[in-house]
């Protein structure tokens, strides 16, 4: 007997059933019974009296998603609270000028204020992904988490919790490995890395027609890249980076479904050749 699928909305349960539209896993409270075929909710009429009574039938059951986007929420919390602890340790409004931000930045090699030379080439591995908590400013920390806000609930609802903050934490691995690989001098910060990799992997999910933004992925994946290209002062190989990681990850979890130990290793995997690149670019 094959191994058991995964329902899309509701990760943690296991089924053998799968839309026959999409062929994405379906549990008893996704299904939708029709003429020909059982189908998930978005391929199902909500109009049709099917899909009313599958609704009229539904028990109160706990889900994965029925807690809320938690993990999204405690990134947003996690990112607002570092700048505040940075202000309050006399940092700048602009993000700079504390002990956080000159231990937490991404660089290969610098010379702090204090006459110390620090970076990922002093062994500082530790900036690959710190950076990805640290912004420039009000401005730049706002548009990272309102585009979190946005986009991160609906990966978190698909993946899981744990699974989602693999691929965001990957994700944010990956665009430091970009940044570095494309301006290893410059001082990056900022979580857009690892936003990007949630709209790869929105980019890599909808190709394979689970459509966690309606279809509207590679529009925002456009979008978003003309505005990276166009606009001075923006980590190019960080977005383009986190862009790869997480489109990766997406593939190993939705190809690797029925092997979710063999999935959530190759993720990590994605992450463990991140750092690898970084190694080997600051080792030049």
């Amino acid at each position: 007997m094959d191994e058991p699928l995964r329902c899309y909305r509701h990760p943690e349960r296991e089924t053998y059933v799968s839309c026959s539209d999409c062929g994405r896993g379906i549990c008893p409270d996704c299904m939708t019974f029709g003429p020909v075929g059982i189908r998930c909710p978005d391929h199902a009429s909500t109009t049709g009296k099917a899909a009313t009574a599958r609704q009229a039938a539904r028990r109160p059951s706990f889900s994965l998603s029925s807690s809320g986007p938690i993990v999204t929420f405690a990134l947003i919390g996690i990112n607002v609270s570092v700048y505040l602890l940075q202000l309050l340790m006399g940092g700048q409004v602009n993000g700079t000028g504390s002990w956080i931000y000159e231990q937490g930045v991404l660089v290969s090699t610098a010379v702090d204020s204090s006459g110390q030379v620090i970076g990922v080439a002093e062994g500082e591995w530790w900036r690959l992904i710190t950076a990805a908590f640290l912004h420039y400013g009000i401005l730049h920390l706002g548009m990272n988490m309102l585009v979190l806000w946005i986009i991160g609930p609906r990966l978190e609802e698909y993946f899981g919790h744990g699974r989602y903050a693999l691929v965001y934490l990957v994700s944010g691995l990956a665009g430091s490995a970009g940044a570095l690989i494309w301006s290893p001098n410059a001082l990056t910060v900022g979580a857009s890395g690892a936003i990007w990799g949630i709209m790869g992997a929105a980019l890599v999910l909808e190709g394979r027609k689970i459509y966690v933004f309606g279809g509207q992925a590679m529009g925002l994946v456009v979008f978003n890249l003309a505005i990276t290209f166009l606009i001075p002062g923006i980590s190019i190989g960080g977005h383009i980076g986190g862009l790869i990681g997480g489109g990766l990850s997406a593939f190993a979890f939705s190809s690797l479904r029925r092997t979710p130990a063999l999935a959530t290793l190759s993720v990590a995997a994605v992450g463990a050749v991140s750092v690898a690149l970084a190694v080997s670019q600051v080792s030049l």
